[in-house]
Parts: C-alpha cells; sequence; structure tokens
C-alpha cells in the first residue's frame, strides 16, 4: 500500500485516539483495507480490533457501517468515539424514531463517519436498499465467529451476511474476531464470501492474564466466595451455568457484604440494562451472570474472571476469560470444572437437532477443552496451540507453571477401576462403583461379592477413588449414561481401555488417591497474584491519582458513562506521575487525544493544580 495511507492512518491514531503507534497487526489490517481490499482479521481480545476499521472509515470516503451483535457493545463503542470527537451513530430497537431521523439526515448530509446496526437491523426491510444509495466507505462484520457452525456463539441471522458482498461488491469488508480456530476462518470465509481476502491472524497471547483451573470440591459455590473474599476492592466477573445458579450465587455474595449484581436472559431487559450499566459505572463491582453477559462487556479494569461452571469450549474459555484484562494490566482467570460438568455439557450437546457431523465436532471441543483445565501443561500454551500457533512458549505465571499441580501414577488403580466397571456391566453409578472396590456394598448380591474386583481396593479411601473415576471420565476411559437423572458408569473408548489393562499406557492423576474431599489439593508456593494498576506510584503520586479518579467518577456520573470512557486508569497514573502544567504536555500522554484533550483538558489541569 501507499506508506502515506499508513502514516495518515498513524497520526489519526495519535490526535483521535491518544496512541502513538499501532500494536500487533493493526497496520496490516489497516492498510489492507485503506488500499481498498477486504480482509479477515483474527485480534485477540483487548488487541484493538475496533480501531482495524474505525480509522479507515474516518480516512476514506463515505459512511463506515459496523454490524454488530448486541446493543450494549454498539452502545459502549459509539460512546467511546463521540468523547473522542469522531462522528459515530448507531440504529437499534432502543432508540426513539426522532432519534433515527435525525442520525438518517446526518447521514445524508455526510456527516456521520460510522453507523452501528445488528445484523437484524441491517437486512430488516429497507434497510439495505436505503443504504444503497449511500456511498460507503467500508462494511466490518464484528464478532465473525458468529457466522460459523463450528465456533461457540453460532447466529442464523449472521449467515445472511453474505449477501453483502452482491449488494456492495465495491465497498471493502472486513470480518473480525478475536476467537477462531482454522475450521471457523474457513466457515467465515466461505459464509461472508471472503474467499479471495487476506487473512491476519494475531498471537493469542495475553501475557496480563494468569490463569488456573480448580476440580470442583461439591457445587464448588464456597470456593467461589473464598476466591471473590480474598480479592475486595475489585471488579470480577463470575460465570455460572444456570440462571438459577446465578441468583443464588448473587444473593450469598452479597449476604457477605459483596457487591454482587445477577445478570441472565430472564430477567427484564430494562433491569438487566440497569445492572449493566451500574457494573459498568462501579470501580469495583461483581457480575454474576450467564454467558447472556458476554461479547458487550468492554470494561477495562476487570480483574478476574470465574467460571464457577465451566464453558462450553475453548474458543468460549478464551472469549469469557479475556473480560479480565482488557487495559494491559495483570489480570486473572480461574475455572472450577468437574466430570460431573463433562456430562453434562454432553447430554446437552445430544439433546440439540444439529446435523449428525456439528455435533461430532461440537462433541471434540468438548474434549479438547476439558484436557486443558485437568492437564498439567502450561494454560496459556495451550490455549494457542489450539488456535493453531507453532513455536508457543509456556507463560510461566499459570497454576501449571507455577508446579502448583503434582501427578501421580495411578495405573494400578486405574486397572482395579476399569476391570470393576467391566465386571458390573455398567449397571450401577459411581457410588456403587466405589463400594465395591471398598466390599461395602450394602447386602451385596452373591454374583457382586463373588466377583474378583469386590473389595479390591481397600487400600484407597472413598475420596481417592471418586477423584480417580473423575480422572477416568476426563480421560474417556470411563463414560456416564444420564439414565434420567440416575447416571451409571460405563467403559469409555475400548481402545485406550485395552491399552490400560495391558498396561501399554499409564493414567496421571492430578492428586494423591488419598487426599480428603474438603482438603483439596494446593500448592504450597505463592501463586502470582496481579497487583492493581496503582501500585508502583508513590505517595504524592497515589494522592494525585486518587483525585483524578474522583474527578472522573463527579464527571461520568454528570454524563451518565462509564468512567473508563473518559479515560482508563492507566491515562490517570501516567499523568500523576508526569503532573503536567500545561496542554501540550498533557496531550503527550498515552490515551488523551485531540477530542479528550479539548473536552476535558482544562478540568485535568485543575486538578493537578489543586493537588500541587
Amino acid at each position: 500500500m501507499n506508506p502515506s495511507h499508513l502514516d495518515a492512518a498513524r497520526d489519526i491514531l495519535r490526535r483521535t485516539f491518544g496512541h502513538a503507534e499501532f500494536r500487533g497487526r493493526q497496520g496490516e489490517v489497516i492498510g489492507e483495507i485503506l488500499a481498498g481490499r477486504s480482509a479477515l482479521a483474527v485480534l485477540p481480545t483487548g488487541g484493538g480490533k475496533s480501531v482495524c476499521y474505525q480509522i479507515p472509515a474516518m480516512l476514506r470516503p463515505g459512511l463506515g457501517l459496523v454490524v454488530s451483535p448486541l446493543i450494549v457493545l454498539m452502545t459502549d463503542q459509539v460512546a467511546g468515539l463521540q468523547q473522542a470527537g469522531v462522528a459515530a451513530a448507531r440504529i437499534d430497537s432502543t432508540g426513539e424514531a426522532w432519534e433515527r431521523t435525525q442520525t438518517w439526515d446526518r447521514i445524508e448530509a455526510g456527516q456521520l463517519d460510522l453507523l452501528y446496526l445488528s445484523p437484524e437491523g441491517l437486512m430488516s426491510p429497507g434497510m439495505l436498499e436505503r443504504l444503497a444509495r449511500i456511498p460507503l466507505s467500508i462494511i466490518a462484520i464484528d464478532e465473525a465467529h458468529c457466522v460459523s457452525q463450528w465456533g461457540h456463539d453460532f447466529r442464523k441471522e449472521y449467515r445472511a451476511l453474505g449477501r453483502l458482498a452482491d449488494v456492495f461488491p465495491a465497498v471493502p469488508r472486513l470480518a473480525v474476531t478475536a476467537t477462531a480456530d482454522s475450521r471457523t476462518r474457513e466457515d467465515i470465509r466461505s459464509e461472508l464470501r471472503l474467499e479471495g481476502a487476506a487473512e491476519f491472524v494475531a498471537s493469542f497471547a495475553r501475557p496480563e492474564l494468569i490463569l488456573s483451573a480448580e476440580r470442583k470440591q461439591g457445587t464448588g459455590r464456597k470456593r467461589v466466595a473464598d476466591l471473590v473474599a480474598s480479592r475486595p476492592n475489585r471488579s470480577g466477573v463470575i460465570y455460572a451455568g444456570s440462571r438459577d445458579g446465578v441468583e443464588t450465587l448473587a444473593q450469598s455474595l452479597s449476604e457477605t457484604g459483596v457487591p454482587a449484581l445477577a445478570y441472565h436472559a430472564g430477567l427484564e431487559a430494562s433491569l438487566r440494562a440497569r445492572r449493566l450499566e451500574t457494573f459498568l459505572e462501579a470501580d469495583a463491582a461483581v457480575m454474576v451472570a450467564t454467558i447472556a453477559f458476554g461479547m458487550g462487556v468492554d470494561k477495562p479494569d476487570v480483574r478476574y474472571v470465574i467460571h464457577a461452571d465451566p464453558p462450553a469450549s475453548v474458543e468460549a474459555y478464551w472469549q469469557e476469560i479475556g473480560r479480565a484484562g482488557r487495559d494491559g494490566e495483570p489480570a486473572e482467570g480461574i475455572t472450577l470444572y468437574s466430570a460431573a460438568d463433562m456430562a453434562w455439557a454432553f447430554r446437552r450437546l445430544d439433546g440439540r437437532e444439529v446435523e449428525d457431523q456439528v455435533k461430532s465436532v461440537q462433541g471434540r471441543k468438548v474434549r479438547q477443552l476439558y484436557a486443558m483445565l485437568d492437564g498439567t501443561g502450561c494454560r496459556s500454551a495451550a490455549v494457542r496451540r489450539y488456535f493453531g500457533e507453532d513455536g508457543v512458549d509456556r507463560c510461566g505465571q499459570c497454576d501449571a507453571c507455577l508446579g502448583t499441580l503434582t501427578t501421580v501414577d495411578a495405573t494400578e488403580a486405574a486397572r482395579k477401576a476399569l476391570s470393576a466397571t467391566y465386571r458390573l456391566n455398567g449397571r450401577f453409578g459411581r457410588g456403587r462403583l466405589v463400594d465395591h472396590l471398598l466390599g461395602k456394598t450394602k447386602a451385596p448380591s452373591n454374583f457382586e461379592a463373588g466377583l474378583s474386583t469386590f473389595g479390591i481396593g481397600q487400600e484407597i479411601s472413598a475420596t481417592g477413588w471418586r477423584n480417580l473415576i473423575d480422572q477416568l471420565l476426563f480421560d474417556g476411559l470411563l463414560k456416564e449414561d444420564p439414565n434420567e437423572g440416575r447416571p451409571l458408569i460405563g467403559l469409555g473408548d475400548i481402545d485406550p481401555v485395552r491399552a490400560v489393562l495391558k498396561g501399554e499406557q499409564t493414567v496421571a492423576l492430578r492428586q494423591a488417591l488419598d487426599t480428603p474431599a474438603d482438603e483439596p489439593a494446593r500448592s504450597t508456593r505463592a501463586r502470582k497474584r496481579p497487583k492493581d494498576v496503582q501500585a508502583d506510584l508513590s505517595g504524592t503520586d497515589q494522592r494525585v491519582f486518587d483525585a483524578l479518579r474522583a474527578w472522573r467518577r463527579d464527571e461520568a456520573q454528570r454524563q451518565h458513562l462509564p468512567p473508563y470512557v473518559i479515560f482508563h486508569d492507566r491515562t490517570l497514573v501516567e499523568i500523576s506521575q508526569l503532573r503536567p502544567r500545561d496542554l501540550d504536555t498533557l496531550g503527550t500522554v498515552g490515551g488523551v487525544g485531540e477530542g479528550k484533550l479539548k473536552r476535558y483538558g482544562e478540568a485535568v489541569l485543575q486538578v493537578l493544580k489543586a493537588e500541587a
């Protein structure tokens, strides 16, 4: 591309968004669009995907059209653009008729750079015809993984977006997402008619995320409460698998003084909106939610995400964990899981009315997720390899890298459990299997008592056997038949089972066989914990930072905006350390573009003067 085009893009990046240079592959993607060519970009959560279409829309003649799946996501981006002085608007079902009229007047007068629409809104009667009369600079399809049935958030309405290639053949189109493996990327290309477009896939590394996973003890709710209690005054997100689970967990946390909010699709839309607004505007709040609380969350200072129930796939895991640390500062992703969760995932998949091929692929994704969660290798590296990255190094900070996970050879015990399961012929649940191995079955039949496996495992505790059965379920050596809510244990994949029984394959267990259920294995090494963004501030700098944060909070409340839309914490930290005395110096701070300098510069200088 013409180097002058990228210089112009870099100038907008600096003047409008307050950043000196592009990150990762942003410059390449922008260059492709400025050259008038379509592209597919897979950039990590927090990697600046929006800049890749916002800047071309501001540079190329015409209106930039952004297709986004969620109203809250559109609202957040439009508010941020307007704060930066960019002419942006949205049209959605929540707007008043006069607002839509006003927006169309601005579009037809050529006064708007960016228009945000949902896929349903774009394909509604008359919308395409009206837009076809408007010169367009770019069409961006955000969260493009939604188009693929192989992905984790398939939405049928996204499939219709392939029509855009026919309606706007001369307009460059950009499909962007944070999570797409190679098969999903192929599907995006096919469905959106991007077969010849360039593909830009950045590293999926999120070095700011400190990852860990723990097997649940019971429902895991007490463990969640303990994790939250040890992280006071921080914003966090907790994902639960059901609406009832969300309500119960949010209530129990609230009763302990945690500012917890419940969020799920069963709540009225107005209540969801109020709770989301509260969460986004708070310096510290905890949102307990189902996956209904997902792609629209752009709060940069979320310091932890806890999965009280595990996600559906590695893609969903990476997207949901990615809600933390979007400001680039250290954050945590903690997942609790169990074999029962995995069994439920397969039951839910079996109940879906989808093609067998899709069901097979999704089943493999479930296995891959639990292999990552229950594995002993670096979690970040496992995710990156899943997405096709080569030459991946260990992160050095997850629970596996820090040596918090230990394994023991449980092959001999596994042989006993598999043999007992075979002889019981899949007729009993795990409790009865454990009793059989311990020889504690109440009133056993002559048949059972006569089996060679009856009482063969008395050297191991009942808890140890339950842990091992979980491990064998994760490994696919055992499987659970739902049996209408009374699961039965049977043998899994026959070839690996034979390999274990013949001594050709070993079984490693993540904790000792005799670990009591109420004393989950914990590392003796201290887990790495993220520090606050202002942790390195001196006493004076901290006082200035607190004053700036108080000013920002008041200003945000006055405008009814989330505080981070005005300035991120990182920007306030830099201002606190630099303490500029004039607007020119303030304008050199990262995150202070011309629009925000003009809007807030004098107010910031007044705060600094008062704290001098």
